[in-house]
């Protein structure tokens, strides 16, 4: 009997432990070297280094870098050591999530200019478009700007255009009837009503992200209508935004109905410019304030938004009576050259209401004028233009004009307290949008400043200024909370995932550079605005690029939109 034959075996298996260990180990080496190469030989597109982090959920910044790949976010914290093919020194910057405007109109001038220079430039990444108007439908009507007649084909006329920004868009209620009913304010029929619902359910499925309405004083002429439409567009997952009413003397029946839809609709409502107009109503925000929070603690979802001016900015027309409005643009064109009906116009109460409403005819001024005798005019308000024009009635100026101008008179009404509009900027459902548009610095006319600073106010004038708000719920009003209200899921945060649409300021400097007198110019203290993972605004310049594209709503049907929905509707 061979007695060492254990021991041999015992060798001979520590020896088969101690190789496969070995082999193991190379492996382990050879793997990690593999993956630390691979690192190193795939580095990030872009990296922004050592900026403070305000990622958009109001948590307190912190400092950090940010790496990214194609038009995704892939890495948020220390990226001491790595590599990519650009890097943004941000030391002493803010970085932020690209902001979100939820009211705009920036969907013609979107197609003048792709640039968007006035959003970029303030660090604005998507615009969302739609109020009495949207781009579509447009099936029939004649006065359409454009050739496509439905969302697929305004996508596509922004495709051919390229844009420098990201856009979502409303249907509006007014549109759909319109294309139905034309300009007849009579009660739809069955027929009509089914007509009006599948135009919403179209829109829906070839993007659109909800309803969208504009109401005159004291809310909706056939409420119900709009409840129906607002049910099937809860059906396919949209919204519903609303301008609604003339917030002034009939402010709490106009909330009332926006409580409404919330409640019948089952869908989120998402209110436009919470404000009061007409200094008589001055002080009496407040309790619509707290309409709306008890309608959110009986579980309805309704917030709102706000520009932060004590000034609005429309057409003349809006405090015109509504019979005279009746018929459409043209119709009223024509009304205002019959003597007789100017003086109807004169005499009706609702348009001496409205006027005040609107600032009486020390607030109400002419911002745009189409015929060449009234440009020296814009800028200036209606007593002054009386003064200069020798009219003993301020009323007598504003309907001439008008009726030279064929009913088309873009105007600044000056008619907000400065403490209503602090009150409102406090509430936590309260984000910040522009109700401006997407221009450059050769728009006609003198328009109202907040197309060029809106977001740059609040973050100069009302944080840093005046304390109002932290920078990190500024930040938060104008990313995540409209990111939420959208329920939009990929964007309004610092986050690993998400799209890479970020804003880089300067806390210290950034701020509006414009007044109502010369509102014509970029705000100030944005270094950079990436959209998409693109440099669109580099050192305070643009770029020329136009990295931007539609965002489809979460009814989208992929064939319907002629695109991919690589970049944008979830």
């Amino acid at each position: 009997m061979d007695r060492g034959a254990p021991q041999r075996r015992v060798v001979d298996t520590v020896r088969k432990i101690l190789r496969i260990t070995l082999v193991l180990a190379v492996a382990i080496v050879a793997v990690t070297g593999n993956h630390r190469l691979s690192a190193q030989q795939a580095p990030y597109d872009l990296i922004v280094r050592g900026g403070r982090i305000v990622d958009g959920t109001g948590n307190p910044w912190f400092e950090g870098d940010v790496g990214i790949r194609g038009d995704r976010i892939v890495a948020v914290g220390s990226l001491a050591g790595a590599h990519a093919l650009r890097e943004i020194d941000a030391r002493g910057l803010i970085v932020a999530p690209g902001f979100i405007d939820l009211h705009t109109h920036s969907d013609l001038p979107l197609l003048n200019d792709g640039n968007a220079e006035s959003k970029v430039r303030q660090g604005v990444t998507l615009d969302v478009i739609g109020e009495s108007t949207s781009v579509a439908p447009r099936d029939g009507l004649p006065e359409s700007t454009g050739t496509w007649s439905d969302f697929t084909g305004y996508w596509q006329a922004l495709r051919q255009k390229g844009i420098s920004m990201n856009v979502i868009s409303e249907v509006s209620y007014q549109q759909i009837r319109r294309v139905v009913m034309g300009y007849s304010q009579a009660t739809a029929n069955t027929a009509q009503l089914a007509r009006m619902k599948e135009l919403a359910a179209r829109s829906m499925r070839e993007g659109a992200w909800g309803l969208v309405t504009r109401f005159e004083s004291g809310g909706p002429e056939h409420p119900d209508e709009v409840i129906e439409i607002a049910k099937v567009v809860a059906s396919l997952g949209g919204i519903y935004a609303s301008h609604i009413g003339s917030e002034g003397m009939q402010q709490e029946k106009e909330l009332a109905f926006a409580v409404r839809v919330a409640d019948e609709a089952k869908i989120p409502v998402h209110i436009f410019h919470l404000k009061i107009r007409g200094k008589n109503n001055w002080g009496t925000v407040g309790k619509y304030v707290a309409t709306i929070d008890a309608a959110r603690r009986r579980g309805l979802d309704i917030t709102a938004n706000q520009y932060p001016y004590t000034a609005m900015q429309h057409q003349w027309s809006a405090f015109f009576p509504l019979w005279a409005r009746a018929g459409g643009p043209q119709e009223f064109a024509a009304k205002l050259k019959d003597p007789a009906i100017r003086k109807k116009i004169k005499d009706d109460p609702d348009f001496r209401t409205w006027v005040d409403e609107h600032g009486s005819w020390d607030g109400i001024v002419l911002g745009r004028a189409r015929q060449p005798q009234n440009k020296r005019y814009e800028g200036k308000r209606v007593s002054e233009i009386a003064s200069e024009k020798g009219d003993a009635d301020p009323a007598d100026t504003c309907i001439a004009l008008m009726a030279e101008e064929g009913g088309a008179i873009s105007g600044i009404f000056h008619t907000m307290s400065e403490q209503d509009v602090r009150t409102v900027m406090t509430q936590p459902w309260v984000a910040i949008a522009s109700d401006g548009a997407a221009i450059n610095l050769n728009e006609e006319g003198v328009p109202h400043p907040r197309s060029y600073s809106t977001n740059a106010r609040v973050l100069g004038y009302y944080v840093r200024d005046q304390k109002l708000l932290t920078l990190e719920d500024a930040v938060r009003k104008m990313t995540s909370l409209p990111a939420q209200i959208l329920r939009l899921r990929d964007r309004g945060q610092v986050r690993e995932g998400f799209a890479a649409d970020l804003a880089i300021f300067d806390a210290a400097t950034v701020g509006e550079t414009n007044s109502f007198e010369k509102p014509k110019s970029y705000a100030a203290g944005v270094r950079y605005t990436i959209v998409n993972g693109v440099v669109v605004v580099d050192g305070g310049r643009h770029t020329g690029a136009r990295p931007g594209t539609p965002l489809f709503g979460h009814g989208t049907d992929p064939n319907a939109t002629g695109t991919s929905l690589s970049v944008g509707m979830m």
